[in-house]
């Protein structure tokens, strides 16, 4: 997974600090804002290009003179991703003990002397102490929050008053722990995947409307599904309590579909806005910024398609071609997409039809090379 790095941010902060300057996060910085994706499936596309650029940053630790802070940082974004692998171990494990103590036998007299049985230990106390520290970590900073919203007037009526905004996280945590464990098999299919060597390159993602077919959530999130129906049934046939300990990750799985669909639509956020749920401030009363953005953006929903304008625009095409990157020296790697895309367009008759041959990757190393576009622009006339 080596290759460029995709999560530059922090890469480049730790190189800033090595050199002397000072790096801060300013989090109260007002005016500035970013779209999430709209879908599930959006967010697991980021998540496997942030899930990589982290990764990579394995090969950054070693640098010399990066600060221990820098270097916490890179480790923070590496284990952000590889919890969810070790969550899934936790999981497995703890399934696999569990049908161990129910079909396997304890051993209360083992050879050599011995005054009393070994009985099975079973600490209810330190159980219950793992079970509170853990809630404590996970909805801690939910709780802290939200007190500061209700103590703080002009942030409790932000958010629609203090009932709306204890509502809003209610909702909010409900979700999150049933996106938990889809995004917990996403994530750890994302880490193997990157460990076995695929790069998943840079792929674009939306920022508009996130409605997905059925046809697509169906093959994106039937193997959650089933892995949730799977684990719900191992655990019931070892015992209820553990199918109860188990429900909140078997529920999660078995409703991936439905919950990637729902939260896809815009309609259903439409009707949370409609009962005050989830609404933020930026949103009960908007910024002329994004009033801007918003009449903007309206502008651009029916562009042309951006590589034909290309070659239908001279001075778009002038400007393009002082970008480009410069040509390959001796010596240096082949680009492998780039020499299929040019034999490709050797090969092509018609513009649309070298559309048509071209790969995604294909096609973005077509573009930045001065013959091959060349031939393109041949192509269209």
């Amino acid at each position: 997974f080596g290759g460029h790095i995709l999560s530059h941010d922090f890469v480049e902060a730790a190189l800033l600090r090595r050199a002397g300057w000072a790096i801060h996060m300013m989090p109260a910085v007002e005016g500035s804002y970013e779209e999430g994706p709209p879908s599930l499936a959006d967010v697991a596309v980021r998540d496997r290009r942030w899930c990589q650029g982290n990764l990579q940053h394995a090969a950054v630790l070693p640098t010399r003179g990066l600060h221990w802070v820098s270097r916490l940082h890179l480790m923070m974004g590496i284990g952000a991703y590889g919890t969810a692998p070790l969550w899934l171990a936790f999981l497995l494990t703890g399934i696999i003990l569990s049908l161990e103590a129910h079909f396997v036998l304890p051993n209360y007299f083992p050879s050599g002397p011995s005054l009393f049985p070994r009985w099975p230990v079973v600490d209810p106390v330190r159980s219950m102490w793992l079970f509170i520290i853990t809630m404590a970590v996970l909805l801690g900073p939910k709780l802290l929050a939200t007190l500061a919203g209700l103590l703080r007037g002009p942030e409790r009526r932000a958010f629609g008053g203090g009932v709306r905004l204890i509502a809003s996280v209610l909702t909010e945590t409900i979700l999150a722990a049933l996106i938990a464990p889809i995004a917990m098999l996403t994530q750890s299919a994302a880490v193997i995947s990157i460990l076995s060597g695929r790069d998943g390159g840079w792929q674009p993602q939306r920022r508009d409307d996130g409605a997905i077919v059925w046809s697509d959530i169906l093959r994106t999130y039937l193997p959650h599904t089933m892995a949730g129906l799977a684990l719900g049934i191992t655990s019931a046939l070892v015992s209820i309590p553990l199918l109860l300990w188990m429900s909140p990750v078997v529920v999660g799985l078995v409703l991936a579909i439905p919950l990637a669909s729902l939260t896809s639509r815009r309609s259903a956020g439409s009707a949370l806005a409609r009962i005050g749920l989830l609404g933020t401030p930026e949103e009960r009363n908007q910024l002329p910024v994004l009033a801007n953005v918003t009449r903007a953006s309206a502008e651009y929903i029916e562009l042309a398609d951006p590589v034909a304008s290309l070659f239908t625009d001279p001075a778009l095409l002038a400007a393009h071609r002082t970008m480009l990157p410069p040509p390959r020296q001796h010596g240096e790697a082949y680009d492998t997409s780039l020499l299929i895309a040019r034999a490709k367009l050797e090969d092509s008759t018609s513009f649309n039809g070298a559309r048509t041959l071209l790969t995604k990757q294909e096609l973005a190393a077509a573009l930045t090379d001065a013959p091959c576009l060349d031939r393109l622009l041949a192509l269209t006339t």
